[in-house]
């Protein structure tokens, strides 16, 4: 079983409101931890990946007086405005944050990153920690006005389902999970960051 997802969705809507707004979200084919509930006045969805955005069309709830856009393209070349840039656990995906920051800068006046802390086991694991100190160190260049730490886990019954989870993550975190293989009710602890910029 993955990380608490309910408990991200809870984590994301108390650290910002997202009520009204025109929201340009950022990553939302892989998943959507923002509410449904949250009435915003319009959510720009993008991301690259047109397979996943297929799927968001296909679960998408809008509410009443509520707009939604689905866009699939790289971050870095929409130009569309809003109230608030969302990174949903992208951001140390891009292949230059401190690029995708200054873009996310020029298209809202807020910009929320939610996504993996530096020093989680989880993306040690997953062999993305020089990706998160990059977008770390991004976000500490423009100026962090508000920066809250969460601890989850990521669950996993048997070594199976942790290895097809990190399919695609390269020969390194295959190897670091190697420490798993023998193992049942596998529990690695993760940390994720939510910072306002």
């Amino acid at each position: 079983m993955a990380a608490d997802l309910a408990q991200l969705t809870r984590e994301l809507c108390r650290f910002y409101d997202f009520t009204g707004k025109v929201v340009v979200y950022v990553g939302a084919g892989s998943r959507q931890l923002l509410d449904p509930a949250v009435h915003t006045r319009k959510k720009i969805y993008i991301d690259q990946d047109s397979q996943a955005l297929e799927q968001l069309r296909a679960n998408l709830v809008t509410t009443a007086n509520e707009e939604s856009e689905v866009i699939a393209s790289r971050f870095e070349d929409v130009n569309l405005t809003g109230d608030v840039v969302y990174f949903e656990f992208s951001l140390h995906e891009m292949d230059d944050p401190f690029k995708a920051l200054n873009h996310a800068r020029s298209l809202a006046p807020d910009i929320v990153v939610f996504d993996h802390a530096s020093g989680s086991k989880w993306i040690f694991y997953g062999a993305e920690d020089e990706k998160v100190r990059d977008s770390a160190d991004a976000m500490l260049s423009l100026g962090i006005r508000k920066q809250e730490t969460y601890r989850t886990e990521q669950r996993f019954h048997e070594f199976s389902e942790l290895l097809t989870k990190m399919e695609g993550q390269g020969p390194v975190a295959k190897e670091r999970i190697q420490c798993f293989a023998r193992f049942k009710d596998i529990t690695i602890p993760m940390k994720c960051d939510l910072v306002l910029l």
